[in-house]
């Protein structure tokens, strides 16, 4: 039953994110979730993070502002700049029975560091691989030292939660940690369904009705695949293929990607009711990331009837159904790409019998379902807490190491 209440001895939980309500994301989205279902079961939360003055959407919960900087090169986002002696003060009044770490940045290593030393057991949920992030911007050589900060930062934490199997399997690999759990993602499907697709709203935005769109929805930053979908649209328009780019979203390569897609309909950020309508009506979504640890966006869009192409990394391997809900493609083989959208332009029939498979998918993921589960992990990792274990992993060179850099 939705929202049933269970027996908690985990009765507050200081949560602690880099981002949770300046700009909308999917992690954001999966946090204030969270947030709004432990309140709904009698839990208390008190939510760390740092806040701008005009905030993307209204967040749930009690949010506690942290001081920060704007991120160099991204000031969309910010860096928490730790625990102040004001922000340990509210902590030591709160008393939380639980420490969460949305991200492995300054400000949870902070309260990593706090968590440990008073003895309060420390989860984490994995949202995002910022160690690919350096691939996109030239900075290759970071990506093994980022790896091996995260395999130290997730060793300390009682739990890691993950979004996906497939990601799972990376991470083991990797050693990330020991204790890897699954904590997988939702979708409003009476928010997100085929139902949504509106023709007029395609002809106001001068698509014709006999166009195929193809959509991208997500931030319009590198690291999303954007250089992969625009070398794919331009492949497809060399072979004569016809079809009708649909960009939701904004950010930072927005300029660059207009210029790649001049005949694109760009809507700018959408949520709500709107941006379901967008899902709906266009007829194939593209998405070329390798850097998501689940893909909310290609889970609604399969709630919404669009049949998804997808590169065959983490997150996408483990929602799309190869060949059946959708197509997943090696990232790096661009006429396999344009190959698969091919196959979808041209043939309704495909597209039709995709959504019907991509719905029976979608609707194998309740929220409600979800995060009771992640509920119950919370307690186990209560009862399961050891304050030895970690005062032994402080006293490790790696633990020393984050003492020194999570000072002050």
């Amino acid at each position: 039953m939705p929202f049933e209440r269970m027996k908690s001895r985990v009765q507050r939980v200081a949560l602690f994110s880099g981002n949770y309500n300046y700009v909308m994301d999917g992690p954001v989205r999966a946090l204030n979730k969270l947030v709004d279902y432990l309140e709904r079961q009698g839990v208390e939360v008190l939510v760390f993070a740092p806040t701008v003055k005009k905030p993307a959407f209204q967040h749930v919960g009690t949010l506690v502002s942290v001081p920060s900087i704007p991120f160099p090169g991204r000031s969309e986002y910010r860096i928490g700049l730790g625990l102040t002696p004001n922000i340990r003060r509210k902590l030591a009044k709160f008393k939380p029975d639980l420490v969460h770490l949305s991200a492995p940045d300054l400000l949870g290593l902070s309260a990593l560091k706090w968590a440990n030393k008073k003895g309060i057991p420390a989860v984490a949920s994995f949202h995002t691989r910022f160690d690919t992030y350096p691939r996109y911007y030239g900075m290759d050589w970071m990506e093994g030292y980022l790896t091996r900060y995260m395999r130290n930062f997730y060793h300390r934490c009682e739990h890691v939660y993950v979004p996906s199997q497939s990601m799972i399997d990376v991470l083991a690999e990797q050693q990330i940690s020991p204790a890897l759990r699954l904590w997988t993602r939702g979708v409003d499907m009476d928010l997100f369904n085929p139902g949504q697709r509106d023709m007029a709203w395609r002809r106001a935005q001068g698509i014709a009705d006999d166009e195929v769109v193809v959509a991208f929805v997500g931030r319009l930053v590198l690291e999303k695949g954007l250089g992969k979908f625009a070398d794919t649209l331009d492949l497809l328009r060399t072979r004569g293929v016809k079809v009708r780019p649909l960009i939701v979203g904004d950010g930072p390569e927005r300029e660059n990607f207009e210029g790649r897609l001049s005949d694109a309909v760009f809507t700018g950020f959408l949520s709500g009711m709107p941006l379901a309508r967008a899902y709906a009506s266009a007829d194939i979504f593209f998405n070329a990331s390798v850097t998501e640890t689940f893909g909310n966006v290609t889970l609604e869009a399969m709630a919404s009837g669009t049949p998804a192409v997808c590169a065959d990394a983490t997150g996408s391997r483990t929602l799309v159904d190869d060949g059946r809900s959708g197509y997943l493609v090696d990232y790096d083989d661009l006429d396999s790409f344009a190959d698969r959208i091919t196959r979808l332009a041209m043939s309704s029939d495909l597209r039709a019998r995709f959504a019907e498979r991509g719905l029976q998918c979608a609707a194998e993921y309740s929220w409600s379902t979800i995060l009771g589960a992640l509920h119950i992990q919370y307690e186990e990792a209560y009862k399961s807490y050891s304050p030895q274990r970690s005062a032994t992993l402080a006293r490790t060179r790696f633990g020393r190491t984050f003492d020194l850099l999570a000072r002050g």
